[in-house]
């Protein structure tokens, strides 16, 4: 089994080439404007010619000079990327993406890319196992002005990135449909998992639902059962209110994602916390979910217990 590995966001965000493992028929998303489609190939050029390649000579014909980065590992603005890619020398261009996204797609001004990896897996020496990870581009005046990514943070240096808004999603057109694929997602991510309604899996998620998160079983029984084995978990009167609100939740056709802002222990500073971008997506058909991504990796087997009573 071949597996290599491109070394990005300045070393800190590992991406894994896969060999042939079986996948989900993945749908289309929703058709897409000409600015959409558009703002989908700029993306994707982007990321072939200076994220693979390295041509950070590049930068300006795609980025904005100040251009916001949310990856903890890297510095905002556009002057700061070029420092961290330019650490490594460039690379010929290739006519394509080496191992292109599972899941693409533009809606509006953003652009979602989500990726698939291959990882050696720590519960099976020898072995490699499948995990996902996310990237989302806001696309301004034909630049690339925002991105976050999944990337949790690996350097030691604190990274303060500049305050911004909720991304705003008030001009985007919605179909009927999307509409109520966004309403029954929001009855897994709100209802289920934030007020602990799992009984609400059996009308909402397929009964051949897949799971793509490496530690949790790849069934709606599975899914259940996980969720419910957690001893902090609280059945609650459910509200409209989210409890942990998303910042961003976008659709496209068949597809929901949800973006979260996530606290997680500084490794670089004890005692301190950073925050990162957490994703959620869903395929959604028949009117249930079929198909869950997340960036988690797969957790170490848990210490084994000492031989005493």
């Amino acid at each position: 089994m071949k597996v290599t590995s491109l070394k990005l966001l300045a070393g800190a965000l590992a991406f894994f080439a896969l060999a042939s493992f079986p996948m989900a028929a993945q749908e289309p998303a929703a058709p897409m404007t000409a600015k959409e489609k558009a703002n989908l190939k700029l993306a994707l050029d982007f990321w072939r010619e200076v994220i693979v390649a390295r041509h950070v000579d590049l930068a300006p014909k795609y980025q904005a000079e100040d251009y916001i980065q949310h990856n903890p590992n890297i510095p905002t603005g556009r002057d700061a990327f070029v420092k961290a890619f330019g650490r490594n020398p460039p690379q010929p261009i290739p006519d394509v993406i080496p191992e292109a996204p599972v899941v693409s797609f533009a809606k509006g001004d953003y652009v979602v890319l989500v990726w698939q990896h291959a990882g050696i897996d720590p519960t099976k020496p020898g072995q490699t196992y499948n995990f996902n990870s996310f990237d989302i581009f806001r696309i301004q005046n034909g630049k690339v002005q925002e991105h976050w990514d999944s990337a949790r943070k690996t350097t030691p240096d604190a990274v303060a990135h500049p305050a911004t808004p909720p991304p705003s999603v008030a001009d985007l057109k919605f179909s009927d449909q999307e509409k109520k694929n966004i309403d029954i997602f929001k009855i897994e991510f709100k209802d289920m998992l934030q007020y602990g309604h799992l009984e609400l899996a059996d009308t909402t998620m397929a009964e051949s639902y897949i799971q793509h998160n490496p530690n949790v079983p790849g069934t709606r029984e599975g899914f259940k059962a996980f969720f419910g084995g957690n001893p902090n978990r609280k059945v609650e009167d459910i509200k409209p209110d989210w409890k942990n609100p998303p910042t961003l939740v976008l659709a496209s056709g068949p597809y929901v994602i949800l973006m979260r802002d996530t606290k997680a222990d500084d490794p670089g500073n004890p005692g301190q916390q950073y925050v990162y971008d957490h994703f959620d997506m869903v395929r959604i058909a028949d009117g249930k979910i079929q198909e869950h991504w997340d960036e988690a990796v797969k957790n170490p087997p848990a210490p084994a217990r000492g031989g005493g009573r």
